[in-house]
């Protein structure tokens, strides 16, 4: 493998935000299933029996595990973050199945050339720091007509879940900082048009962008556990007083009770299905 240049993610998912995930993997593959399932689907209606896939940002698995399980072929999932490959590889032993998992990043990996039929990603590819280089890197690794498909987030605004708990705790933290749609992080693909460009400058064709609107789900008991552990309002309440974390928890529970029918957590999620030809 080269080295792995992005370092700021390379500390984010080996830290608190890859521990995070871990201990939330269970709640998280329930609530993301709907886009597992639309890249599986996919995939299963055109990939050959004995295809080789590979799954960018893997993190604990869930995906590379279902296309392992319905799909067959040769199956490897990458991520930057150990703590979530470790994750991965026990639950591929625990089901039997011969996935291989990589500690890497896939902007810089050292992949052989021409080896991947299909690539594919849940929300993975969006913290590149130089997202032509990595799609770039990508291309190289994929055998000429290879397929590409990943689902990455639209625009906040379009995603109320995702950002009622910076609205509701705001005045609370001060500190927070701001999800900024082109920047590396969840919402660096919201612009489509931006989508198309980065793939067409690594080198991919036949790009397809298309809307996908889903409804997700929890349980109720899980939806405090999942807010104060993930994105920027969990990671600030790591540093702060026991009496700013109850204040904070209090106006998450009233601002997210809007998405709380009969003990189960529901709500909308957008994103854009990405598809492209190597």
């Amino acid at each position: 493998m080269t080295e792995r240049v992005n370092a700021a993610q390379l500390q984010a998912w080996n830290g608190d935000n890859g521990r995070a995930w871990v201990t939330l993997q269970p709640v998280l593959d329930q609530t993301l299933k709907p886009f597992e399932d639309l890249i599986v689907d996919s995939v299963a209606a055109a990939a050959e029996p004995c295809a080789r896939i590979l799954d960018l940002g893997c993190g604990t698995g869930a995906t590379t595990l279902a296309l392992a399980e319905r799909v067959g072929g040769l199956c490897t999932g990458i991520d930057i973050s150990e703590p979530m490959i470790e994750l991965a590889r026990t639950r591929a032993r625990e089901r039997q199945l011969s996935v291989d998992f990589i500690i890497g990043d896939a902007q810089a990996f050292s992949f052989p050339a021409q080896t991947f039929d299909v690539l594919v990603s849940r929300f993975g590819v969006m913290f590149f720091d130089d997202p032509i280089a990595a799609f770039g890197n990508l291309r190289r690794a994929t055998r000429p007509g290879g397929r590409l498909t990943f689902v990455c987030w639209r625009h906040p605004k379009d995603n109320p879940f995702m950002t009622t708990a910076e609205r509701a705790s705001a005045h609370l933290l001060p500190d927070l900082k701001p999800v900024i749609a082109g920047s590396p992080g969840p919402v660096a693909f919201a612009d489509p048009d931006r989508t198309r460009s980065v793939l067409s400058a690594g080198g991919w064709t036949g790009i397809d962008i298309r809307p996908v609107d889903v409804t997700c789900t929890m349980p109720e008991h899980d939806l405090l556990p999942y807010l104060t552990q993930m994105g920027s309002v969990g990671r600030a309440l790591r540093t702060v007083d026991t009496q700013t974390r109850a204040e904070v928890i209090a106006a998450l529970h009233e601002a997210y009770s809007e998405f709380v029918v009969d003990g189960e957590v529901r709500y909308p999620a957008a994103c854009w299905m990405v598809e492209a030809r190597g």
